[in-house]
């Protein structure tokens, strides 16, 4: 399970926006919101990068749920790798623990453990964005909400501690925009 953990990390820290804005001689951390992630990609770098770097951020998280699973030789070890990228993929070692706010990662988390947990989580923010029209805090409350979403389509102690370890590091990145 801890391999499943560390190799999701190590997944999730590839710094897919950092690295497309440096090959366009751009620095996504001093440019745009400062954000190393899909959405400052778009904003500083164009669509075409940005869904690019959409589509790697997504394929990270499936990736690291898949060989997860395969390394540890069982579903857990898929739920490790997953929490796992989204950590590595909001703090970035490449990146000196800075990185992305882990949506993009975390979604395609999701996509590849359970699809219902994923569309559930875009109906809550649906419905929270469209009541309240605050995004940032939207994000976070739907982060918060992950270890209960987890727990009730999948009533076990390893699917709340999936939820708590999934939606914690997309909390404390979107804590910094309470503001916004």
């Amino acid at each position: 399970m801890f391999v499943a953990l560390l190799l999701g990390y190590f997944l999730g820290s590839l710094p897919t926006a950092y690295w497309f804005g440096a090959l366009r001689g751009r620095n996504l951390l001093q440019e745009g919101s400062g954000n190393p992630g899909a959405l400052n990609a778009y904003r500083v770098l164009g669509p075409v990068p940005g869904f690019m770097v959409l589509l790697l951020d997504l394929f990270k998280g499936i990736l690291a749920v898949v060989l997860g699973e395969g390394v540890a030789g069982s579903p857990l070890g898929g739920l490790a790798g997953g929490v796992g990228a989204v950590f590595g993929h909001a703090f970035s070692p490449w990146l000196a623990f800075r990185g992305g706010k882990g949506l993009a990662t975390g979604a395609g988390v999701l996509l590849a453990v359970d699809p219902r947990m994923l569309l559930g989580s875009l109906l809550l923010f649906a419905i929270l964005q469209a009541l309240f029209r605050r995004p940032y805090r939207v994000a976070l409350a739907v982060a918060l909400a992950q270890p209960l979403l987890a727990a009730l389509l999948h009533p076990s102690f390893a699917f709340l501690l999936f939820g708590l370890g999934l939606g914690l590091p997309v909390a404390l990145r979107h804590l910094k925009d309470w503001d916004r």
